[in-house]
């Protein structure tokens, strides 16, 4: 986006988020930076237990009890990673008309939690109807998480989810910056959320695929790139950006954490399940060529990679494709740390590794105990953080079922 006038280049000026084993953005990157995981075993209906990320965070920091019981629990992640943006964004609605702030939020999955939830409390009463919920409608709509922002905040600008599997937070970042281009909206709050740990069929669903992680100590169940790799570890999350133009953002003195540089989006058209790394070789091809950029120019690049064997090499396949002759280029993963937070993975990884432009530090992968030499990747960060001279551009892969890849390059703004 360099030589473009300020108002046509989309910078992030606030970050919020819940992550399972942090409830801001400071917190998050030391512990990221420690490589330490906070994954746990929980129970499940009908299943044995299994382990998971889960989120800790003032749930009645910005709303009631009350209000939590009635919205849902993505709605109420969403609710407070929206709040924390904006709060952190220093934005108080003096600058911004809310009939021009848009709220579009990814989402893998909606209603399953609720569902399953329902179902189970009326066959405790031999599945009498009468005692299911009235509330179950509002609860399933898939724009309920981006609703319950807007009515918390009141918000009046236009509202909605994206639906893009295990790409949906990529995806909505990027809607939210087109969006602002177009100049439909002044601000857009943008992000992921994911509720998926109440929902036991995500973890049924898995587990007969073969794709579901076991280990004895949870903490190291997430091991992506590792030979003992087993399958995914489910985690909850959420993580919202507001997102600005760049002319109103240095109008009101905001700091910036970076300015979008490049997006692309694409579909493999061949699969339900199994990845196609040349698409998505493709997909960070098109989004360097939208931000002017070379392989070279891109000091990390953060992997998508869930644990899954497949799914791994291909992407590994897919990074040595695009970055096999950037020496400069770094690798990493978030996963391996935090789990597979599905609809919030892109924007909550990317947000764990926006410091790195003022700390130049990479965050290691952890679990990389006995790499799987079909996964060798140059300048893989494994176990230990690597400080660079320099972090300038982050390139980061979200990819997700039935073939949906995306990619979206940060720059440091300078």
């Amino acid at each position: 986006m360099t030589g473009k006038p300020d108002n046509q280049r989309i910078v992030i000026t606030g970050v919020g988020l819940a992550a399972p084993n942090a409830s801001n953005l400071t917190e998050y990157r030391e512990k990221l930076l420690k490589g330490q995981s906070e994954i746990t075993t929980i129970d499940l209906r009908y299943m044995d237990p299994a382990p998971a990320g889960v989120c800790t965070f003032a749930e009645t920091r910005y709303r009631k009890k009350k209000e939590n019981k009635r919205g849902t629990r993505a709605g109420c992640i969403s609710v407070y990673c929206a709040h924390e943006a904006v709060n952190d964004a220093g934005i108080d609605f003096s600058e911004y008309d809310k009939d021009k702030t848009g709220v579009y939020l990814g989402l893998t999955e909606h209603g399953t939690v609720e569902t399953e939830n329902e179902v189970y409390n009326i066959s405790q009463f031999d599945y009498n109807t009468d005692y299911w919920t009235h509330h179950h409608n509002p609860r399933t709509v898939l724009n309920n998480p981006a609703g319950e922002v807007t009515m918390s905040l009141g918000i009046t600008g236009p509202h909605y989810s994206v639906g893009a599997a295990c790409a949906a937070g990529n995806a909505a970042l990027i809607q939210g910056a087109q969006m602002l281009l177009l100049g439909e909206v002044d601000l857009a709050l943008c992000g992921g959320i994911s509720e998926c740990v109440g929902s036991f069929g995500i973890f049924a669903s898995f587990k007969a695929q073969g794709a579901l992680a076991q280990h004895v100590d949870p903490t190291k169940a997430s091991r992506p790139f590792d030979m003992a790799r087993n399958g995914i570890v489910i985690s909850e999350g959420g993580c919202i950006y507001t997102l600005e133009r760049l002319d109103r953002a240095k109008g009101r003195g905001a700091r910036i954490y970076g300015e979008i540089a490049g997006y692309a989006m694409n579909s493999d058209a061949r699969d339900f399940v199994l990845p196609y790394g040349p698409r998505q070789s493709e997909c960070m091809r098109k989004a360097l060529a939208k931000g002017g950029l070379n392989p070279d120019d891109i000091d990390i690049v953060n992997t998508h990679a869930t644990g899954t064997r497949q799914g791994d090499i291909e992407e590994c396949r897919a990074i040595r494709e695009v970055f096999g002759n950037s020496p400069s280029t770094y690798i990493n993963n978030t996963k391996s740390i935090i789990g597979h937070a599905m609809g919030a993975a892109g924007v909550l990884e990317l947000a764990g590794n926006l410091p790195a432009f003022e700390d130049n530090l990479v965050h290691p992968t952890i679990n990389l105990d006995d790499p799987d030499p079909e996964c060798e990747l140059p300048n893989i960060v494994a176990n230990r953080p690597v400080e660079l001279k320099a972090v300038k551009a982050i390139l980061n892969n979200s990819f997700g079922m039935v073939g949906i890849n995306s990619v979206v390059i940060i720059k440091k703004y300078e």
